[in-house]
């Protein structure tokens, strides 16, 4: 089905809402559940590939980069872990154009098969001691898949649930795509611990590592399948049909240039999401480990209990939204994190397993304030014409310049100063950042996306 002939999918009508002047989208609940399932899956799968990589990152290292030196094997492993980073941008600018011109579920389905085929490859690829160089090379440019798919993969998926959601479930609903990110990377750590415990050295070093990411393969066909079973989002399709004979490219420069307000709240409002978010579950084991020099065991299980915290919190904290708005939700994070980053990691500095575990939950939940709003408050800053375009372009380059850089940013800053506290200080003055954007931003909460109709959900025994 071309862009040009895109119509109304079915089980979404188009009709007059006898509360509202102008046309209202119903839509079908069980089309919206499967929308919100295929998308989560896609971010579950990115974040599975984000925990088993952490955490196996050592192995790596010495399957790929045998230099002798365990700390320049594991930089080695992490500079191709970054190099994902560089290029998401590069994605998002691809990607995010192309979900305006094509559709949103036709650059889902691609963006799902080359980060699956990304995963599933670093699984195959043969050791340093088998093919010398080329192995190092051959990871590289795994990650550089996995990087440059990524760049559409969020925006997109926050993008296709806000325009199936009704407009009153919006944060709910949104919130279960960050509920996937969690479950990810719980599965991908998890699964690592779990192999590590159960395998020898040897075994984890020869084979055992294969099967995390080879698992990505199953998982990738899956999400395909939910993905390709579904059709256009309602507001993607009435944008087509309002262009009648053909969908007309979007310069890039008009999503650009021409959201560029709204691309500075964006960018400020990833900001704070994204360094609070690879602060908590990227840096702060290595923090409790190198710095404080804490079981390296028991702080994995800390985050990973933290994040199932989270993950129970989650949908509460979506309908939340729905009910109170996003602003004030995202507001209380980042007042949270401008008030208590000082206090719950002098908590944690303390090293006792309570005083750890309830300064994590404390940021956990704070965290949880931005992923519960996020996927519903970012897209509706942005008209359907460029939503995907300039969120994906906003998005990546934000997480790129900030949320990436966290972990090496925050441990330069301890090197130089020597003051252990800057990872609250960093928190702090993201949280500042944060709530100028949420003081600029306009409230979305039950309100149509910009440029598109009301969205209902139809009442069961309605006609579809």
């Amino acid at each position: 089905m071309s862009a040009a002939t895109v119509t109304a999918p079915r089980s979404v009508s188009l009709t007059k809402d006898r509360h509202r002047p102008g046309g209202a989208t119903v839509t079908d609940p069980a089309l919206v559940r499967r929308a919100v399932k295929a998308a989560a899956l896609g971010n579950a799968m990115e974040w599975f590939d984000f925990g088993v990589y952490s955490y196996i990152a050592v192995t790596l290292g010495k399957v790929f980069f045998p230099s002798g030196n365990p700390t320049a094997q594991l930089l080695s492993t992490f500079g191709a872990f970054a190099a994902a980073f560089l290029v998401r941008p590069l994605g998002g600018m691809v990607f995010g154009p192309l979900g305006d011109r094509v559709g949103r579920q036709k650059v889902l389905a691609v963006t799902m098969i080359m980060m699956a085929a990304g995963t599933f490859a670093i699984g195959l690829i043969p050791s340093y001691a088998s093919i010398g160089v080329g192995a190092p090379l051959l990871l590289l440019a795994a990650r550089l898949v996995q990087g440059f798919s990524t760049g559409g993969e969020y925006a997109g998926a926050s993008t296709f649930i806000a325009e199936y959601a009704p407009d009153r479930r919006r944060g709910f609903l949104g919130s279960w795509l960050e509920f996937g990110t969690l479950a990810g990377y719980i599965g991908g750590a998890g699964l690592v611990t779990l192999m590590t415990a159960l395998l020898s050295d040897a075994d984890l070093l020869t084979w055992g590592w294969r099967v995390p990411f080879l698992i990505a393969g199953p998982m990738g066909v899956i999400g395909l399948y939910l993905r390709l079973r579904l059709e256009e989002t309602p507001a993607f399709a009435a944008e087509v049909e309002k262009a009648e004979a053909s969908r007309p490219k979007v310069p890039l420069r008009e999503m650009v240039a021409g959201q560029w307000k709204a691309l500075l709240l964006c960018m400020g409002l990833v900001l704070v999401f994204n360094v609070t978010d690879y602060m908590l579950l990227s840096y702060m084991p290595s923090y409790l480990t190198s710095e404080l020099h804490y079981d390296e065991t028991h702080g994995l299980l800390v985050v990973l209990g933290v994040m199932a915290l989270m993950m129970v919190v989650q949908p509460f904290a979506g309908a939340l939204t729905d009910r109170v708005g996003r602003r004030p939700v995202i507001a209380a994070g980042c007042a949270g994190f401008l008030f208590l980053s000082v206090p719950a990691l002098l908590l944690i500095r303390q090293g006792s397993l309570a005083a750890v575990g309830l300064g994590m939950a404390a940021l956990g939940l704070l965290l949880v304030c931005f992923t519960a709003a996020m996927p519903a408050a970012l897209p509706a800053l942005f008209p359907t014409r460029v939503r995907y375009g300039s969120l994906s372009i906003g998005f990546n380059v934000s997480v790129s310049l900030f949320g990436g850089t966290t972990p090496l940013v925050v441990t330069a800053l301890i090197g130089v100063t020597g003051n252990m506290m800057m990872p609250a200080y960093y928190m702090m003055a993201a949280a500042v950042i944060g709530g100028f954007a949420v003081w600029r931003m306009a409230e979305s909460a039950g309100r149509p996306l910009p440029g598109s109709a009301p969205s209902l959900e139809r009442a069961p025994g309605d006609p579809a």
